[in-house]
């Protein structure tokens, strides 16, 4: 399923189940029909309190929101040390600034006239990242599909006003073909704690990964990549990427065996990182990859679906996932969320909230080391969930493809 897309919603299941695996570093085995160390795990998402999601929610201490309503909202996110602004991504091509609460106009930057979003509903402008010096430097990145299918990864420089880009200043820094199918493209980036930037990227599409480009690790299909951006544009490669100076594969890689890792992070208190990878017919999963780790990991695609053997063929050393749903629980394509460390919400501090394109609970989990305890309800409802995000200040945001977005506050 994609992560965003005119599908039909099936009937919502009165249970959740999840498989929860031992370690998220645990490895599948290649002749088993699922991983060993697997465990099964089910939640009702019933209300708490039995009386309504608000109920819940307030049981819960949380609410959400209503900050705006934007076009195609697909991700929120804010730029290290500034409180006052956050910047909300639009699929049509603009990013909406936020001060103090108030839209800004014009866009901080407006790429319409670049980005491509005719070929499929999950083209367009997909990722915004602020490096740690954003305030020194004023550069910034984007990730947006052009006219053909394939991924640019752009730089771009603030202007003297503080509120409105520099249109005039794209550098590319990196173009990943991707021309065959329109569907899955990533578009998540994030820089890590050591400054490096990660971006994820779909397997190139169609279903299936008819080319086994989740496993090849020649193409940057199917991927997480590491690069160290260049202020002038282009990059280099970060020390340790775990194929650099191997003939045949691509340096950029970090990790592999990916379908569409639309929405990853990294916990600002401790530099796990976190991803959610969008399922294709029966299991959506989460990937938890504790700090300094997971260089050259691979994650199964395509030979595994979540713990589910999907074809046959191997995948070496595969990782398990630190947590799966299910199709049939009404799940189709997981938006993965960031550890909340906002202080004004303490029945959530610590927790992993995620949610699902098809489904508009919101529930949370405690994820240590891989291990997953502690799975809840929220009470907190989004339809047509796109996306999640977090600002400087660590406030947690959630965006509807309908248009609304939200902000995860406690309850008043």
């Amino acid at each position: 399923m994609r992560p965003y897309s005119p599908i039909a919603i099936p009937a919502l299941a009165a249970a959740l189940s999840l498989a929860a695996c031992g370690s998220g570093q645990a490895a599948r085995s290649n002749g088993a029909e699922s991983p060993p160390g697997t465990v099964g795990v089910t939640t009702s998402t019933a209300t708490t309190d039995g009386k309504s999601p608000a109920g819940a929610a307030r049981k819960h201490g949380v609410r959400l929101v209503r900050v705006g309503s934007f076009e195609q909202p697909i991700g929120v996110t804010g730029a290290p040390g500034d409180g006052s602004r956050v910047f909300v991504v639009q699929r049509v091509g603009q990013i909406v600034l936020l001060r103090n609460g108030h839209v800004q106009a014009p866009p901080f930057l407006d790429v319409s006239k670049s980005v491509y979003t005719q070929g499929g509903d999950e083209e367009g402008l997909l990722g915004l990242a602020f490096p740690a010096d954003y305030a020194r430097s004023g550069l910034f990145y984007v990730d947006y599909t052009v006219q053909g299918g394939d991924i640019e990864i752009v730089q771009y420089r603030r202007s003297a006003n503080a509120n409105v880009a520099d249109p005039a200043s794209a550098r590319l820094v990196l173009r990943i073909s991707h021309h065959e199918f329109s569907n899955h493209n990533g578009g998540q980036m994030a820089f890590g704690p050591e400054g490096d930037l990660y971006i994820g990227v779909g397997d190139g599409g169609s279903e299936g990964d008819p080319h086994n480009n989740g496993q090849s690790t020649d193409t940057l299909l199917g991927k997480i990549l590491r690069i160290a951006p260049s202020a002038a544009g282009g990059y280099t490669i970060p020390s340790g990427n775990p194929f650099a100076g191997q003939s045949g594969k691509r340096p950029e890689i970090w990790a592999y065996g990916l379908r569409n890792p639309w929405r990853f992070s990294f916990d600002r208190a401790t530099g796990d990182m976190i991803v959610g990878d969008v399922g294709q017919d029966q299991q959506e999963e989460v990937d938890f990859i504790p700090a300094h780790t997971g260089a050259g990991a691979n994650y199964g695609w395509s030979v595994w679906e979540g713990t589910r053997r999907n074809k046959p063929g191997r995948a070496p050393g595969a990782v398990s996932p630190t947590l799966t749903v299910s199709h049939s629980s009404g799940y189709c394509a997981i938006i993965g969320g960031y550890v909340v460390r906002d202080r004004t919400l303490p029945s959530l501090y610590g927790h992993y909230p995620f949610g699902d394109f098809c489904r508009p609970q919101i529930e949370a989990v405690e994820l240590r080391q891989g291990h997953v305890s502690g799975l809840h309800a929220t009470g907190l409802q989004v339809s047509a969930l796109s996306s999640m995000g977090q600002d400087a200040s660590g406030h947690i945001y959630l965006t509807s493809l309908d248009g609304p977005v939200y902000r995860i506050a406690a309850a008043g």
